[in-house]
């Protein structure tokens, strides 16, 4: 006689498979607690929007916003333009969360540390959807910009730093939060701006603009900071999306891109057609106008890379406490320890150094170091975001590569931010330029590294080496080997200076020593026990 089938019930009991759960993104987060109070910011705002974002009805509008895309809209029914970008509602929630919280107000509205939390907002934030910040970023970098104009600041300013969310598509004039979006890149050019096509004519009351744009970051914004030929040369305007008569301004959406990740943001291509305009600042200096806006995203790019990182590390952390292989936890397995420490290594170091930028962009007597750190820490994080991601994601085994997770979502973001606001090569290069046109970052940079002197001999000898190596700027050939070691050492210095000593221990045995091998977790002698005990919230 046949024995009965056995039920489905008995067939899939799941174990040995943890249970998801919501995470607050300040109270389980240490590292950040400690970097974010040296930097002076605004523990209670943090905390509570740390909690917020990382309930389980906003990781899910992060899953959402990246499962439906935007879709663009055209035209209306009777067949007049709108050019138009229709989101799915998880992205506005996740806009009114960033928003509504200070995203872009609380470097600008008096917040202790400004910068530092906004910065470490973005951290949070980018564990949960990343593409969102990309609106709420450039809104909070135009406001410096604006100050070329005051008349132009007083009418855009108030309603960039509101604490709300305004998705109305209406003029300025009706709205009680505007965001801001910026349009640079063309074919032709890419970070060479100054090889822009698109052209301007002024009208008596304004300027006309006419041209392409590559890519214009989300199109749905209020206003975007652009570029154009002037009769006098390459100036910065801003481009609203409604004329001053309450028109739709000739901005056409040509398409939206179709990109590796950022999915929820709609990047696309653009063109002028006689678009109404305002002059930024002086005719013929559109780099010097639009770079200050460009410094404060860099500030993001910088900071994004470590909140990738840490919601990789994360994932990685969860995975290991509670699944088992070979009769015991991942956790426990010494092998399994060394690569989550040197995971936890790398996120640490990316956060501390960024928040330590962020605290020189709250403090004026800091603006050089600003000027160059920023430029140092976006290009060393975002090339070790990368591996160290995908390394996080073997943690996990085949589950890290199912979407069911946020790990393949924080994969195809890594590289966004090596890319924008200029890729590692152009990064570089201004690097290399700072120092050589602006004494006043080369004389911080080099204070800040001989301010870690005395604690570490192992530091000490590579901060001389170098010295002796490039006692002035190196060949442009060796531009990338220069910033590497120009990151590893800035990132010693601030842990030395501000950290915990496993912390400091490893980062100096693995990255500045360079006692490692050439792969996430192939290091020894670092105290692992320490550092993951560290990790725990």
């Amino acid at each position: 006689m046949p024995h009965a089938p056995r039920s489905h019930q008995t067939t899939h009991e799941v174990f040995n498979q943890p249970t998801p759960a919501a995470r607050d993104l300040w109270a389980s987060d240490p590292a950040l607690r400690r970097w974010a109070g040296r930097a002076g910011t605004d523990s209670t705002q943090l905390a509570r929007f740390g909690a917020r974002a990382g309930a389980e009805d906003m990781r899910e509008a992060g899953r959402l916003a990246n499962r439906h895309l935007p879709e663009l809209r055209l035209f209306d029914r009777t067949g007049r333009r709108l050019d138009e970008v229709v989101f799915h509602p998880a992205y506005h929630q996740l806009m009114d969360l960033g928003l509504s919280h200070g995203y872009a107000a609380c470097a600008w509205d008096g917040t202790p540390g400004g910068h530092a939390t906004h910065a470490a907002m973005l951290y949070m934030l980018s564990q949960v959807e990343p593409g969102v910040c990309c609106p709420m970023t450039m809104t909070y970098a135009a406001v410096p910009a604006l100050a070329a104009d005051p008349a132009l600041a007083a009418e855009w300013q108030p309603r960039l730093t509101a604490r709300a969310y305004d998705p109305a598509v209406v003029p300025l004039s009706h709205k009680r939060a505007a965001t801001m979006g910026m349009a640079m890149t063309e074919k032709q050019g890419g970070s060479d701006v100054r090889a822009n096509t698109t052209t301007a004519q002024p009208d008596g009351e304004g300027w006309r603009l006419t041209g392409h744009k590559w890519f214009c970051s989300a199109p749905m914004c209020d206003g975007f900071l652009t570029l154009a030929q002037a009769p006098g040369g390459l100036t910065c305007f801003v481009v609203p999306r409604w004329t001053p008569d309450g028109e739709r301004n000739a901005l056409h959406i040509q398409r939206l891109k179709d990109k590796l990740g950022n999915r929820a943001n709609a990047s696309s291509e653009i063109e002028y057609h006689n678009a109404w305009a305002h002059q930024l600042g002086p005719e013929g200096q559109g780099v010097r106008t639009i770079i200050e806006m460009v410094q404060h995203t860099r500030l993001d790019t910088a900071m994004a890379p470590a909140g990738l990182m840490r919601g990789a590390l994360a994932e990685a952390l969860w995975w290991a406490n509670g699944r088992s292989a070979f009769q015991r936890r991942l956790i426990d397995q010494p092998l399994m320890r060394a690569v989550l420490a040197d995971l936890a290594v790398e996120a640490e170091g990316a956060l501390a150094m960024a928040m330590r930028v962020a605290r020189a962009f709250d403090d004026p007597a800091q603006t050089a170091l600003a000027r160059i750190a920023v430029a140092v820490v976006k290009f060393w994080s975002n090339k070790r975001c990368i591996w160290m991601i995908g390394e996080a994601m073997e943690c996990l085994g085949g589950m890290g590569y199912v979407e069911d997770t946020p790990m393949p979502m924080l994969y195809r973001e890594a590289p966004l931010n090596g890319i924008w606001e200029g890729s590692g090569n152009v990064i570089c290069l201004d690097i290399l330029r700072a120092l050589a046109r602006e004494p006043a970052a080369a004389e911080a940079l080099r204070a800040e590294l001989m301010a870690a002197t005395g604690a570490d001999r192992r530091y000490d000898a590579a901060l001389r080496a170098h010295l002796g190596r490039w006692p002035g700027l190196p060949p442009e050939a060796e531009a990338r080997l220069f910033a590497e070691r120009l990151a590893v050492l800035f990132g010693a210095s601030v842990l030395l200076r501000d950290g915990q000593a496993a912390m400091a221990d490893a980062w100096i045995a693995t990255r500045v020593e360079g006692q490692r091998g050439a792969l996430p977790g192939a290091v020894s002698g670092i105290d692992t026990d320490a550092i993951l005990a560290a990790q725990a919230g």
